[in-house]
C-alpha cells in the first residue's frame, strides 16, 4: 500500500509531474505539498490494492510511505509544518493566539455593532454570530437569515473585523460565503458529508466543530473529506463532548484533544469554553486552561445583555467579563510564547 511519495525538493519540475501523472494513470488524485528540502505528494484514495513497488524506482523518490489511518491529508506524515490560514486580516498560526467572539446569533445591527467594537478593542480578531442557528427545539429561535447576513455585512464593514458564521447546508454556502471570511460547520453538522464536500470545494477557511460524540479519529476523517476536496484552510475546534453529567456543565470540554490534535494534526486547533461547558462562570478558568493545553485560538460567546438573548445567554459573557477574559489569558499567551495580535 503506498499513500505519500517523498521526493527530493531539488528535483526538476519534470520528475515530479512523471510520479503525478503516474499516480493520475492508476485513478486516483493527487494532493502536493511543497517545502525546502522534500516534496510531499499525497495519493488520495483506496490504495490498499496498490504497492509501494510502483513508484519507488522513479527518478527523484526518496520514499513510500503507508499511512494505515482513515485520514491522510490531515496528518503530520503528509504535512509536517503548522498550517498557516489568513482570513481578512486574522492569521492563525503558532506566533498569535486569536480570539473570535460574539453572540451566538445575530439579533439586530445594535447588538452586534456593539460587541464588535468590544471584542476589536480587547485585541479579539474574529466577530462571530449567527444568521442561521439550528436548534435542538423547532420552537427556538434559528436566526435570521439573510437579514442577520445583511447585517454581518454592514458590522464587518464598520469594524474591519473579519466575520464567522455558520453554514448548515450545501445549498446555502455560496450565500454565506459571500458575507464570512471564516465557513463555521457547527457540532451538528460534522457527519452532514454532503455539506463537507461542498466547502471543500471553495477558498475560504472553514472551522470543523466536533460533534457531540465523535472520536478524535471520527473528527479527523470529517476534516479529511474537506481537506480531499481541494481547500486545506481547516480549522478544528473543541467545543465538548456528551458524558453523563448534566448538573453542573452542559457537555465535558475535552481539553485533552488539544495537545492530541496537535500531534496528530497540521492543522490549527481552537476551543469553544462556551458550548464546552454552558456555564457563563466556567468559561473564563477553562479559557485560561485552554491556552495552556496548547489552544491556537478560542471561540467565545459574549452579548450586551445576555439575560435577554435569543439564545444561549446562559453560557453569554458580559462586556464586563469578556474584558476580564482577555486580561486572564494574556499571561497564559505569553507563557506559550505567543502573542495576542496588536
Amino acid at each position: 500500500m503506498a499513500d505519500l511519495i517523498i521526493m527530493d525538493g531539488r528535483c526538476p519540475e519534470e520528475n515530479i509531474n512523471a510520479v503525478i501523472d503516474k499516480i493520475k494513470s492508476l485513478g486516483f488524485d493527487v494532493s502536493l505539498s511543497r517545502g525546502s528540502e522534500k516534496i510531499i505528494v499525497g495519493i488520495i484514495g483506496d490504495t490498499r490494492g496498490l504497492s509501494e513497488e510502483t513508484f519507488v524506482s522513479l527518478p527523484g523518490v526518496i520514499d513510500v510511505i503507508s499511512i494505515l489511518k482513515d485520514y491522510k491529508l490531515v496528518t503530520r506524515e503528509f504535512h509536517p509544518v503548522d498550517t498557516r490560514i489568513c482570513a481578512g486580516s486574522a492569521i492563525i498560526d503558532g506566533k498569535h493566539f486569536v480570539i473570535a467572539a460574539g453572540p451566538c446569533s445575530v439579533e439586530s445591527h445594535e447588538q452586534m455593532l456593539k460587541t464588535a467594537i468590544l471584542v476589536r478593542d480587547c485585541g479579539g480578531k474574529i466577530l462571530r454570530g449567527g444568521a442561521y442557528k439550528p436548534r435542538t427545539s423547532p420552537y427556538s429561535f434559528v436566526g435570521l437569515g439573510k437579514e442577520g447576513l445583511a447585517i454581518l455585512r454592514d458590522v464587518k464593514m464598520e469594524t474591519g473585523l473579519p466575520v464567522i458564521t455558520e453554514v448548515l447546508a450545501p445549498e446555502e454556502v455560496e450565500i454565506v460565503g459571500e458575507v464570512a471570511d471564516i465557513l463555521q460547520i457547527g457540532a451538528r453538522n460534522m457527519y452532514n458529508y454532503r455539506l463537507l464536500e461542498r466547502v471543500g470545494r471553495v477558498s475560504l477557511p472553514v472551522m470543523l466543530k466536533r460533534g457531540f460524540q465523535a472520536t478524535i479519529s471520527e473528527f479527523l476523517s470529517c476534516a479529511e473529506y474537506i481537506l480531499k476536496g481541494g481547500n486545506n484552510q481547516v480549522i478544528l475546534c473543541e467545543r465538548g463532548i456528551r458524558t453523563f453529567d448534566s448538573q453542573f456543565v452542559r457537555n465535558c470540554l475535552d481539553l485533552s484533544a488539544v495537545p492530541v490534535l496537535k500531534k496528530e494534526s497540521h492543522l490549527p486547533v481552537f476551543v469553544d469554553p462556551s458550548h464546552g461547558t454552558g456555564k457563563r462562570d466556567l468559561v473564563i478558568p477553562m479559557s485560561r486552561a485552554a491556552v495552556a493545553a496548547g489552544a491556537d485560538g478560542l471561540m467565545v460567546e459574549v452579548h450586551p445583555r445576555p439575560d435577554v438573548a435569543l439564545s444561549d445567554g446562559f453560557q453569554s459573557l458580559t462586556f464586563d467579563l469578556f474584558e476580564k477574559l482577555v486580561k486572564e489569558i494574556a499571561p497564559f499567551v505569553q507563557i506559550m510564547g505567543r502573542t495576542i495580535q496588536d
